[in-house]
C-alpha cells in the first residue's frame, strides 16, 4: 500500500521513522511519501519537505509567516492528490495537519492521527474537527484516552509512548569512551538542551550558559539539534568549559549528571534516561501573554503533566533567570533530591505503559478495516 506521512518537527521525524519501520514489517511492499526529516528519509520515505522549513514557534512567528504556511498547505494538498495514498498519517503538528485532514476527508482519503494534538491544553474546540475529519486517533499519554472517550465520546487507541521504544532501541554507550570521542574530560556532565529552532536556541542558550562560570567542577555540553549546523551554535560558545555534541542527544543524556532542558518532548526524554533536570521556557513576550490566557494547565512539562505533580522544576518566562537557574541546579546536584527524583521517574515509566507503540499503531493502520474508525458525516 501507499502511505503519506506528515510530521513537522524533530520528534515527529523520529516517531515517523520508527512507525515506517514497523509498517514495513507488516507490509513489505509499502511505499512512503513524507514531510519530515532525515530519519524518515533514511527509513525509506521520499522526502517532500524537511521539517526545518516548516517550524514556526509562537503566535507572533506564525502570523509573520502566514504566506509561507499557506503555500506549504497548498503544495501538500497537490502532492497528496498526485500520490493517491491508501493511508494518510498525521504526526502531531496540528495547525498544519488539521487543515490537511479536513481537505483529505472531502477527498475520501482514510485519515489516521498518531500523537494527538494537545487539545486538552488549549483549543479544546478542535474536538469537533477531529471527530469529523480523523478516522482513527492513536494517543500516547494515559490521560488522553479518558479525555477523548469520557469527556467527548470519541473512541481512541492508547498505544503507549513511542519514546519508550526509541530509548529501548538505542545502543548503550560507555561514559569514558563517549567523553574521549567527543573531546571531554573526566568531570561530570551537565547537558544543555536548548531546543531545535534557531530563535528558541538563541534565547535559551544565552540564559543557560550564564551559569557556566560558577560550576568549574562540571563540564557543560550543548546537545545540537540535527536541523542546525555547528556554525550557528559557535557564536554562543565563548567559555572553555562549554562543549558541543550534535546528533547524539540520547548518548549525551545517558552519561550526564544533570540537564537544563527547554520545555517540549526533550523533558520526557531526559526523564526516561534518568537524568535530573530543570525545565526552562522563555518565549516571545507577545506569544507568551496570549498563551498564558488560553492554555489552562498546571504544568508545562510532560513529566509533571503525566505525574500530575511537580516532579521536575519549571522555570517559566520571568522566573527563568541566572539566579533561579543556579538555585535549582544546586538542588539537582544534591544526593537526597536526586534520590526522590529517581523514585518518581520509575513511576513515570509505569504510567506510560510498555514498549511497542510503533508496532501497535502499524498494525492498526495497515489493518484499519478491522479497527474502529470514525465515520461521522
Amino acid at each position: 500500500m501507499k502511505y503519506y506521512i506528515i510530521a513537522g518537527e524533530a520528534s515527529g521525524d523520529l516517531h515517523g521513522a520508527n512507525l515506517m519501520k514497523s509498517i514495513t514489517k507488516i507490509d513489505p511492499q509499502a511505499e512512503f511519501r513524507v514531510w519530515g526529516g532525515d530519519q524518515m528519509q533514511a527509513a525509506g520515505g521520499v522526502l517532500v519537505k524537511h521539517y526545518r522549513d516548516l517550524a514556526f514557534m509562537g503566535f507572533w512567528e506564525v502570523l509573520t509567516n502566514l504566506r509561507t504556511i499557506f503555500k506549504n498547505i497548498a503544495l501538500c494538498k497537490r502532492d497528496i492528490a498526485a500520490f493517491a495514498p491508501d493511508r494518510l498519517l498525521f504526526i502531531d503538528y496540528p495547525g498544519f495537519n488539521m487543515r490537511i485532514a479536513a481537505w483529505a476527508k472531502q477527498q475520501g482519503i482514510p485519515t489516521h492521527y498518531y500523537i494527538s494534538p494537545q487539545i486538552w491544553a488549549w483549543k479544546e474546540g478542535r474536538i469537533k474537527a477531529i471527530k469529523h475529519d480523523v478516522d482513527a486517533m492513536y494517543v500516547i499519554l494515559p490521560f488522553e484516552k479518558d479525555f477523548y472517550e469520557q469527556k467527548h465520546g470519541y473512541p481512541v487507541h492508547f498505544v503507549g509512548h513511542p519514546l519508550l521504544d526509541a530509548i529501548a532501541q538505542r545502543k548503550e554507550v560507555d561514559e569514558a569512551t563517549f567523553k574521549a570521542e567527543n573531546g571531554l574530560d573526566e568531570r561530570p556532565i551537565i547537558a544543555l538542551l536548548p531546543g531545535s529552532r534557531k530563535q528558541e536556541i538563541a534565547k535559551m542558550l544565552r540564559i543557560m550558559l550564564s551559569v557556566v562560570d560558577d560550576y568549574h567542577q562540571y563540564q557543560f555540553v550543548i546537545a545540537g539539534a540535527p536541523s542546525q549546523e555547528y556554525s550557528f551554535y559557535e557564536q554562543f560558545i565563548r567559555e572553555e568549559n562549554v562543549h558541543f555534541v550534535s546528533g547524539k542527544t540520547y548518548d549525551l543524556l545517558s552519561v550526564s549528571f544533570a540537564a537544563l532542558v527547554t520545555s517540549g518532548t526533550a523533558t520526557l526524554e531526559t526523564a526516561l534516561l534518568n537524568v535530573p533536570e530543570v525545565v526552562c521556557y522563555k518565549g516571545n513576550w507577545f506569544s507568551y501573554q496570549i498563551a498564558k490566557r488560553v492554555i489552562k494547565l498546571k504544568y508545562i512539562s510532560l513529566v509533571n503533566l503525566i505525574m500530575d505533580k511537580p516532579v521536575v522544576t519549571e522555570l517559566i518566562q520571568g522566573a527563568l533567570s541566572k539566579r533561579n537557574l543556579e538555585v535549582e541546579l544546586n538542588k539537582l546536584l544534591s544526593l537526597r533530591y536526586r534520590y526522590d527524583v529517581f523514585k518518581d521517574y520509575v513511576k513515570l515509566r509505569e504510567k506510560l505503559g510498555g514498549e511497542g507503540a510503533s508496532d501497535k499503531v502499524a498494525q492498526l493502520v495497515v489493518n484499519s478495516e478491522q479497527c474502529t474508525v470514525n465515520s461521522e458525516p
